[in-house]
């Protein structure tokens, strides 16, 4: 299992267990954190479960592709280092790292 540290709209840390190769969005969801509303449960049609990364976490996970790219192009709140936390898979080398989610659009 990875553990990972969600910070929620409200600045609450949670930590989050999930399988390697399960999404952090999955992972999110099943932890019962309601403010990721992940409306099309991954199939990269929305951005409803928009994350910010760290700095240290960008360049552990894989590179954004041209869809998830366009879908947070619509999001007000997009900066350098946002996410679709869909897009995101669990692996061991993001165990302790923090994911934040981002403000409503």
């Amino acid at each position: 299992m990875v553990q990972i540290n969600i910070v929620t709209r409200e600045g609450e840390t949670i930590r989050v267990k999930g399988a390697e190769d399960v999404s952090v969005m999955e992972a999110i969801r099943d932890a019962g954190v309601g403010e990721l509303l992940a409306l099309c449960g991954g199939a990269r049609s929305c951005a409803t479960c928009h994350v910010y990364v760290g700095r240290d976490t960008a360049d552990l996970v894989a590179p954004m592709g041209e869809d998830e790219n366009d879908l947070l192009d619509a999001s007000d709140y997009r900066t350098e280092l946002s996410r679709l936390s869909c897009q995101l898979k669990l692996t061991r080398g993001l165990d302790g790292h923090t994911f934040v989610i981002a403000p409503e659009d």
